[in-house]
């Protein structure tokens, strides 16, 4: 049985940079795989290609296994896979409840025509979404904020926010770039909880992107390391710690690499 994501010889230049240098690794389905490495080590950039921003000059993308480079961006959700970004992309001027059914693109199945008539079909929609909604609402503890408009929000509740969206798809994939950056302790703690029951109650595959080494032990299954577009290592967050390429790849940028590869 096929992986649920495979990632095969992927390579990525933009002109004469390397960004991202024959990658190959299986994410499979009912994990949490963490991405870790410098800034520039082509971590996001990853992201990027499986959401089809970029296109590979070499190598293969496979979901569920079929390849899916010949997808467009816009049809990834479609797939049942959902992302976060490093900078929040929300919609300011709406309510939380507003940005979370954006999430629900993916699911509508009624036309023009329909919603200018408000059929019944189409009250019936609005109600399934909304129910989906709420849960996702209760499961992020976000019942406070459901009416708030995101403007006003702080910068931790926001990351919350974006994380719903994403799940409002109701993903096979949930791609998380740097859930808890910009966090406080006790925030980066509820992240940790989240994403475990993200994995286990929702029955949903993760892959991260995280500068926290504690949070990626924490939850990750696997984890691998990136730089200059290159892997270092794949495996426990142990293994990878202690692995002697990643505390070399490190040791000029902490005195205690073990503890920052990321």
């Amino acid at each position: 049985m096929s992986a649920l994501l495979e990632v095969r010889n992927v390579t990525l230049r933009f002109g004469g940079v390397t960004a991202v240098d024959d990658v190959s690794f299986d994410v499979e389905e009912g994990e949490v795989f963490a991405l870790v490495g410098p800034n520039g080590a082509g971590k996001s950039t990853l992201f990027n290609l499986i959401s089809r921003f970029y296109d590979p000059v070499a190598g293969d993308i496979r979901f569920a296994g079929e390849s899916i480079l010949k997808k467009q961006a816009h049809e990834i959700p479609g797939l049942g896979i959902a992302r976060t970004f490093q900078n929040i992309e929300l919609f300011d001027q709406a309510t939380v409840l507003q940005n979370l059914l954006v999430g629900r693109h993916r699911h509508r199945r009624s036309h023009m025509w329909n919603e200018l008539l408000f059929t019944p079909f189409v009250r019936r929609e609005e109600r399934r979404h909304r129910e989906a909604v709420e849960k996702v609402i209760d499961f992020l503890d976000l019942q406070a904020y459901r009416e708030k408009y995101i403007a006003g929000l702080p910068y931790g509740v926001r990351k919350v926010v974006e994380m719903g969206r994403a799940l409002a798809i109701e993903p096979r994939l949930l791609l998380l770039d740097e859930p808890a950056s910009g966090l406080s302790v006790e925030e980066t703690q509820d992240v940790a909880f989240w994403v475990e029951d993200i994995k286990t109650q929702m029955g949903v595959t993760v892959i991260m992107v995280e500068h926290d080494m504690h949070l990626v032990s924490a939850v990750s299954d696997r984890v691998m390391a990136l730089a200059d577009g290159k892997t270092l290592a794949i495996g426990s967050a142990f293994e990878v710690q202690n692995n002697p390429r990643v505390i070399e790849a490190y040791i000029g940028v902490s005195n205690d690499a073990r503890q920052v590869v990321a």
